[in-house]
């Protein structure tokens, strides 16, 4: 006859059995959510309906995957700060196009907006790895274009786009000026026993006090905890504290992290904001402090201050 403890033992390894099981197979599922429910993963809308000057940008990113992206311009000749823009997860970057036409009206600024593998018209199928050559092939590609500043690039990246603009800044100190964050978590292992409360038993990251027994198992752990300590560009985080996706903790979390290392970081809460409306409900406040920090980090040079700064390089008289 078995124990009662022996029951309890089997039980339990037949959870971790059944929950490793769920990890391998559809971890990615879970994690990536390329079409919304009830739509299709085809653009809804382009730029253009919303009178927007644009390219189609076809990118390859380093193994081979084909990308699609949109260049937006504020104006045709504009020589503004560019924006590498993150979309947070689920859905592509056609959901994205109303907060990018304030975006680009508030701030005078160029938008460069990646689809990642697997969402939108880019082919392939989403992972940490991959997205991340994804992110890389879309800022090396803005650092050869002759029409914009390259010296003024900014990576901002929302949610699951923070962890991916966060790890590119991190490897890019020479091709990245700044970054901005919004609502982005502190990991996927922390994150994953929000979400999923039972898997809170099994994994954990930075954040948490979990066993952390399947970590092992997790592709695509998204460690910004990790990241963020080692980047030296300025840093400004978005909170929204009413976000129900992402515990507005996690924020806290990567902004502490962050400043201990970095004395160019700033971080400003919005009390109404949830995970996906921060923007929206900010307002004013919201476009000003990025406005703020863009004027601060990326100015714009002026001509005859480029003139002046070229004579000092020449050891040219100046008084």
């Amino acid at each position: 006859m078995v124990s009662y403890m022996g029951a309890v033992l089997y039980g339990f390894v037949g959870i971790v059995v059944a929950v490793m099981a769920l990890l391998v197979a559809f971890q990615e599922k879970l994690v990536y959510v390329p079409v919304l429910p009830g739509l299709t993963k085809s653009y809804q809308v382009t730029p253009a309906r919303l009178r927007l000057f644009y390219e189609d940008v076809w990118l390859r990113s380093s193994d081979g995957v084909r990308l699609h992206a949109w260049f937006i311009k504020v104006l045709p000749e504009s020589r503004g700060p560019t924006v590498l823009f993150f979309q947070e997860n689920a859905g592509n970057i056609a959901h994205r196009l109303e907060m990018v036409r304030i975006m680009i009206q508030r701030l005078q600024c160029n938008v460069f907006m990646l689809s990642y593998r697997g969402y939108g018209e880019s082919d392939g199928y989403p992972s940490q790895h991959g997205i991340t050559k994804d992110a890389q092939a879309a800022l090396d590609h803005l650092s050869q274009r002759t029409d914009i500043d390259t010296s003024r690039i900014v990576v901002f990246g929302r949610s699951l786009g923070g962890a991916v603009g966060a790890l590119l800044t991190k490897n890019n100190p020479d091709k990245v000026n700044a970054l901005i964050l919004e609502n982005t978590f502190t990991s996927i292992m922390d994150l994953a026993g929000v979400l999923l409360p039972f898997l809170k038993w099994f994994i954990g990251g930075t954040g948490t006090k979990a066993p952390k027994l399947l970590n092992f198992l997790v592709r695509s752990p998204w460690s910004t905890i990790d990241i963020v300590g080692q980047i030296k560009q300025p840093i400004l985080f978005l909170s929204g504290l009413q976000d129900e996706m992402v515990p507005p903790f996690h924020m806290q979390m990567l902004y502490d992290k962050a400043a201990a290392h970095n004395r160019e970081c700033v971080f400003v809460d919005f009390p109404n904001g949830m995970h996906m409306d921060t923007w929206l409900v900010g307002g004013d406040h919201y476009w000003r402090t990025i406005q703020q920090f863009l004027e601060k980090h990326v100015p714009e040079i002026k001509e005859h201050e480029s003139s002046h700064d070229a004579k000092i390089l020449r050891g040219g008289d100046f008084m």
